[in-house]
């Protein structure tokens, strides 16, 4: 059985590796933010493999109030029936949970709210409704297994939306003017790296559990 394990951001795939270099038939791949760039990576490896499982992986910002840094939650595509189930997953260390795609970070509390009260999911992030589209068109379970890295209650440090390339991949030189020019932010930010890397782990410890089975 060969598994795809897609991530965004190699930050967000970094524990994994790890566990995947010692397990056959699993396959990580980091597509990019934003579901342009999700879908398209998705596409071009599927050209030259079909595997038979996708997750759609990284983090997650919180919606739900009761989500807290770490937490790892998942939602299952809509067909066809993917395994693990339900109860395996939530056996490895996840929960379910309700996702919204958005096309932007959601960096303030105000916008946060506003995704929870338009769309009633609980979680946000930017690129598995691309993936999952892709897999429904090749009929591949796919599901969402993501890691909270801000919850709803907490703004990011800055605006990353406008920090970011057209591509949206992060303009190190516009994050740079951004700290010299407010360099109150820095614990701020260093703070965010390490909550980022408790979820990568926490994502990669639930993972790990589930390529066992």
């Amino acid at each position: 059985m060969t598994t795809l394990v897609c991530f965004a951001l190699k930050e967000e795939a970094a524990p994994f590796h790890a566990v995947a270099a010692r397990k056959p038939g699993i396959v990580t791949l980091i597509v990019g933010m934003g579901r342009q760039n999700a879908g398209q990576a998705v596409r071009r490896f599927l050209q030259a493999c079909t595997p038979d499982l996708v997750f759609t992986c990284g983090f997650a910002g919180g919606l739900n109030p009761d989500l807290k840094i770490g937490d790892v939650v998942f939602e299952l595509g809509t067909q066809p029936e993917p395994e693990p189930s339900p109860e395996t997953l939530i056996a490895a260390g996840a929960q379910p949970a309700r996702f919204v795609c958005a096309d932007r970070i959601a960096t303030t509390v105000a916008e946060k709210k506003q995704l929870r009260a338009t769309s009633g999911a609980d979680a946000v992030e930017m690129e598995s409704a691309a993936i999952h589209a892709v897999c429904r068109e090749r009929n591949i379970p796919c599901i969402t297994l993501r890691a909270i890295s801000d919850p709803a209650d907490e703004e990011l440090p800055l605006d990353f939306n406008a920090l970011s390339k057209p591509d949206k991949s992060l303009d190190f030189g516009r994050l740079a003017l951004a700290i010299a020019r407010s360099p109150g932010k820095i614990g701020a930010l260093l703070a965010l790296q390490k909550k980022t890397r408790l979820a990568a782990q926490r994502l990669a410890g639930v993972l790990d559990a589930l390529c066992q089975k």
